[in-house]
């Protein structure tokens, strides 16, 4: 005897009964914002009191979507929107109009190098083949906009690769970046559920030279290893000169602030090929140890 067909499912779908109820006929009852569906009443889901769901909401579906994508592991890059791309480098200085403006210009021109760096990382990422089961290895993500997180998701445009963009509703406009890959480019409300995003499938981080986002991006992340919270990583931090400058890292050991060993926790480079090198000898000799 055939086997009868069984249905996959006997519940509308949800898309079907959205779609009916916004064709409801128009009367006082169903135009009354009571009567929306609740997943379709914007104004009920931006309550206080919703905000749990929100999270809930906003951690699911990137989440989804890169699975989806078969993302299975990133190489997560840090650093400033303020650095110049080399070629805008020149016109910053020329542009500047005071002795202030002029100095400072000129140190960013002097960083702009790490656009190239960035970028050049970016590539060398993106060459990573797909591992047994088809899962994308070291995919490039970065925060979605201008300077060190564009050159990053511009690497990967240059080698014909996938690059993630997890952009943040800010009061000043902050944009995707025209190299995130359109259907791997999410918007965030919330910090804390964007900061979890750079970290769940992150196996290697580099930190370029970057204000206060920076700073809280990478203290959070060598925190988290700190405590035990999170595995080690390759955290590579570009611009030995740059982060001794503002960051003394010895005076916090000899404060007895953080251990000698934390400090191992990171590691100076300055060039892309430097980063990767690091970063391949690292798992390479956590394989060996396995073995």
């Amino acid at each position: 005897m055939k086997q009868p067909s069984i249905p996959k499912r006997v519940f509308s779908p949800a898309k079907t009964d959205a779609a009916t109820a916004r064709n409801a006929a128009p009367k006082p009852q169903t135009s009354h914002p009571a009567y929306r569906l609740a997943f379709q009443d914007e104004e009920f889901l931006l309550r206080d009191d919703l905000r749990p769901v929100r999270f809930q909401l906003e951690l699911l579906k990137p989440e989804l979507l890169l699975d989806e994508a078969r993302i299975g592991s990133t190489l997560v890059f840090y650093g400033s929107a303020r650095i110049p791309d080399p070629e805008r480098a020149h016109a910053l200085v020329e542009a500047a109009a005071t002795d202030t403006q002029r100095r400072i210009a000129e140190r960013l021109r002097a960083k702009s190098h790490f656009y190239a760096e960035a970028r050049t990382l970016a590539v060398l990422a993106s060459a990573t083949p797909d591992d047994a089961d088809g899962k994308r290895q070291f995919v490039v993500c970065s925060g979605g906009g201008p300077s060190i997180m564009e050159a990053a998701n511009r690497g990967a445009f240059d080698a014909g690769a996938d690059s993630i963009g997890l952009n943040i509703v800010l009061p000043h406009e902050q944009a995707p970046n025209a190299y995130v890959t359109p259907s791997l480019s999410f918007q965030f409300h919330y910090f804390a559920l964007r900061k979890m995003h750079f970290l769940l499938r992150a196996r290697a981080v580099a930190v370029f030279p970057g204000g206060f986002g920076t700073f809280d991006e990478t203290f959070e992340l060598l925190t988290l290893i700190q405590t035990g919270k999170m595995a080690a990583l390759p955290i590579l931090l570009f611009g030995r000169e740059f982060w001794e400058r503002v960051v003394d890292f010895n005076a916090l050991v000899e404060e007895g602030v953080v251990s000698p060993n934390d400090l191992d926790l990171f590691r100076f480079v300055e060039t892309a090929d430097e980063a990767w090198d690091y970063i391949q000898g690292w798992y390479a000799a956590r394989e060996k140890e396995r073995a």
